[in-house]
């Protein structure tokens, strides 16, 4: 039998606080949303500032990422290619890029997304939180 790795409210908190930090640093007013592997809402911050549609969007960027198990940008470009035939999510707003996919061990525990600054702005935060938190695995 096989173990399953899943993430918990300490370890989506640790994220939030990791991207947190990182947007202090920087100076941006975002949402920042952590889901499960089933892009069900762990937890999430909407910082003063941030535009009230960002919460939305992050969550939405986070699952995209969490069910397709791939950064959101990937869909974005898809879209961008006009390859978007075979798209039938309810939302394309959770196809910008800013979601990330979060790996342990091979296994997808969840996703995080972001919504607030440029789209590479949203994906590095959400990577540079993903990266710690890897790190403190280990």
């Amino acid at each position: 039998m096989k173990t399953k790795h899943y993430m918990t409210l300490s370890d989506a908190e640790f994220l939030l606080n990791e991207a947190h930090q990182y947007v202090i640093q920087h100076n941006f007013n975002v949402s920042i949303a952590v889901v499960d592997e089933t892009g069900s809402l762990l937890a999430m911050k909407r910082m003063d500032g941030a535009a009230p549609m960002t919460a939305n969007l992050a969550v939405e960027k986070a699952q995209c990422s969490a069910i397709s198990r791939r950064p959101s940008k990937l869909f974005e470009d898809i879209i961008k290619g006009g390859q978007m035939g075979f798209l039938t999510m309810q939302s394309f707003s959770g196809m910008l890029e800013g979601g990330e996919p979060l790996m342990y061990e091979g296994q997808l525990v969840g996703a995080m997304g972001v919504s607030g600054v440029k789209s590479f702005e949203d994906a590095e935060i959400a990577r540079v939180a993903i990266e710690k938190f890897v790190a403190q695995q280990s």
